[in-house]
């Protein structure tokens, strides 16, 4: 089993308002899980909540800007992985002899 915090222990750590983590999970920005009426958050996803607080507190990012900016970043995530896995097969397949593209 996974360690986790829970919503009141996060909002009293990182002195924000419990309404902004509810609207974080609302948004789909974090995943929570519910046990006994209590919200809680796998540690596993703390730095994301981390950058949102960051973010919102810091830099005064409401919460449409954290969405554009979380989807941008999964974007780029997700072209780099692609651009990755096309570099490894066109560099495995010069090493095999196979000048395809």
């Amino acid at each position: 089993m996974s360690q986790r915090i829970s919503r009141e222990e996060l909002v009293t750590l990182y002195n924000i308002e419990i309404n902004f983590f509810d609207e974080l999970e609302e948004s789909g920005l974090l995943k929570t899980e519910t046990e006994d009426e209590v919200k809680y958050l796998y540690y596993e996803d703390l730095p994301a909540f981390e950058r949102f607080v960051n973010w919102h507190y810091d830099l005064e990012v409401n919460l449409p800007g954290l969405e554009v900016i979380s989807h941008l970043l999964d974007q780029i995530e997700t072209l780099q992985a692609e651009r990755r896995n096309l570099f490894y097969r066109k560099g495995h397949n010069f090493i095999l002899g196979n000048e395809e593209e």
